[in-house]
């Protein structure tokens, strides 16, 4: 049975036997797991191991655990800091920074990796433009082209302890002052606007080994009357076509209100589908989930299919092993010394 083009959540600490009988619909193709379903590595990496044991291929199972403010594993885990620090960093030494960006990206990947979950949706590609409240430090630096650079020293960390990459949220979320989980952003900026800013880490990236993107629920008038997420343009026209990425396409989460403009769940899935993504998210709201799957019941892409079946963990280390290597404990250090703020968690549950 190949990966279908939906991935879902599940509710709690162990797999429910209504849970596992949903996974092996043949439109399901992965998990997206969020704090609710940690409670220590032991425990998430036994859930992980009966996901990925419900069928074979495996379904992917994936996280958000970028640091700062969104890092779904935390005890028992190293608490990353946003990557909004390495920012300053980079200003006073640029060599410096990108070194140590490298490093946060392989040990990010590397526990996530060790715990049997596949990916992370990282790096966040947003700009920090100052608008958007809810990128702020989670993105690199205001900068397009340190941007790229750090976020390619990110991913070469991720590639090098065996995680494909996700770079979010294309075409960029960081020109809007809403949240695309409450609404639906406006960025007015013509395309030509785009290009000289949001669109530079994205074509860097595309150019240069990443694995995957994740569209941002955001409209862009000048480009397109329908939100990326959702257009064709965007995504066939401008990603597939213009940037020549070849990787796949993930829908953010179909539940947010940025999504609503679409209609209801299965509309919002088979818009988002036929504009080019390859798989959709629907989190939080598992009747929805379940109408999207029975909805897309006989949706056959083979392309979407192959790009999905590459992005499996490639190596998942021992977290013990892990844990007592020398550069673990180098690492941790060293980031341990990054001045961060407060945590805040922000699951949508």
């Amino acid at each position: 049975m190949s990966l279908g083009p939906v991935m879902l959540d599940v509710q709690g600490l162990t797999l429910q036997a209504e849970e596992r009988e949903i996974l092996q619909h043949p439109a399901v193709g992965g998990v997206i797991l969020f704090s609710r379903n940690y409670e220590s590595p032991e425990q998430v990496a036994k859930l992980a191991a009966d996901i990925h044991a419900v069928r074979q291929p495996p379904l992917l199972i994936a996280v958000d655990q970028e640091g700062g403010r969104v890092q779904r594993f935390r005890d028992g885990f190293f608490r990353l800091p946003p990557v909004g620090v390495f920012a300053r960093l980079y200003d006073d030494n640029r060599a410096a920074a990108l070194a140590l960006t490298q490093q946060a990206g392989w040990l990010m990947a590397s526990e996530v990796l060790s715990v049997g979950v596949d990916l992370s949706f990282a790096p966040v590609l947003d700009l920090d433009l100052g608008l958007s409240e809810v990128i702020g430090d989670r993105a690199f630096h205001r900068d397009p082209e340190a941007v790229s650079e750090l976020a390619l020293a990110y991913q070469r960390g991720m590639h090098e302890a065996g995680m494909a990459s996700v770079g979010k949220h294309f075409p960029g979320h960081g020109g809007v002052t809403v949240d695309s989980h409450q609404g639906l952003p406006e960025d007015t900026r013509t395309l030509e606007d785009l290009e000289l800013k949001d669109l530079i880490p994205f074509t860097r990236l595309a150019h240069n080994g990443m694995n995957s993107v994740m569209v941002a629920h955001v409209l862009y008038p000048q480009v397109d009357s329908q939100p990326a997420g959702f257009s064709r343009r965007w995504l066939t026209g401008i990603l597939r076509g213009a940037l020549q990425f070849q990787g796949v396409i993930f829908s953010d989460d179909l539940s947010m209100g940025g999504a609503e403009w679409a209609g209801n769940y299965p509309q919002r899935a088979r818009l988002a589908l036929e504009a080019g993504c390859d798989m959709v998210l629907v989190c939080n709201q598992p009747q929805h989930a379940v109408e999207v799957v029975e909805a897309l019941n006989g949706y056959n892409d083979p392309a979407a299919q192959l790009r999905l079946a590459r992005m499996h963990g490639r190596q998942f280390p021992s977290r013990e092993a892990l844990r007592q290597s020398e550069r673990w404990q180098s690492v941790t250090a060293r980031l341990a010394r990054c001045d961060t703020e407060g945590w805040l968690d922000m699951d949508l549950e």
